[in-house]
């Protein structure tokens, strides 16, 4: 069971770089002992950063769940990006905050159909920001129900995120939980509910991407309210 925790698969997308660290950490280690060291700790915290571990998907119909690890930032009403073309009418979003140490492999939140993908390159905020939202590069997923409604979800590019990688395209089916890709090194993905959806997280608490339930599209409860338990 240690082991399984421990030993879990890497993303293919992190293999480059995981080389790239290491051929540099083996020539630090030949020019000065404790630069070689620092290598090795980076290199470790590389094939630390792109491990991808299977997640158990919660699979009642109707449950949104987390497109990614990490804390939730933010629980607001905003309008959908607007590169989708979609109405600008507010909707409730939720907004999930990676840091460097988070698993960066993105699923998606429900079973779907991707209607459209839309990348927009832009500028590097930290991703915590307002306006990261809207200034940053990012890549918009726009998921068709099968009960037509749709829900929107967006990669969004960080202070040292520099690459979206996807793995899906315009027209797959996918299933909740399912691998949509990755961003590299900090960043964010925000969830666009569909209209009269409550919100079920609350700001400051931890997500796990394929397993945290976002929200319930057949609940009729309020949004929840968190509170810090020491």
């Amino acid at each position: 069971m240690i082991l399984k925790t421990i030993m879990v698969p890497i993303h293919k997308a992190g293999k480059p770089f995981i080389a790239i660290f290491a051929v540099v950490a083996l020539g630090l280690s030949l020019v000065n002992v404790s630069l070689g060291w620092v290598g090795l700790i980076l290199t470790v915290w590389c094939v630390y950063f792109f491990r991808d571990p299977h997640r158990v998907t919660p699979v009642r119909s109707g449950l949104v769940i987390s497109p990614a690890d990490g804390v939730v930032q933010k629980v607001d009403m905003a309008p959908p990006p607007p590169e989708l073309g979609l109405a600008p009418t507010p909707l409730p979003r939720i907004c999930v905050f990676m840091n460097v140490f988070d698993v960066h492999v993105n699923r998606t939140p429900m079973d779907g159909i991707i209607e459209q993908i839309s990348y927009i390159p832009g500028k590097f905020f930290n991703a915590s920001l307002d306006k990261a939202s809207t200034d940053n590069e990012r890549q918009a997923f726009l998921l068709r129900l099968p009960d037509n409604r749709a829900i929107t979800f967006v990669q969004i590019a960080g202070l040292v995120a520099r690459r979206i990688v996807t793995e899906t395209s315009e027209g797959t089916e996918v299933k909740t939980g399912e691998r949509v890709g990755m961003i590299r090194f900090g960043s964010r993905v925000d969830v666009y509910l569909p209209e009269g959806v409550s919100p079920l997280a609350c700001v400051g608490q931890r997500c796990v991407a394929g397993e945290t339930v976002l929200a319930d599209l057949e609940a009729t409860e309020e949004p929840r309210v968190g509170a810090i338990r020491t």
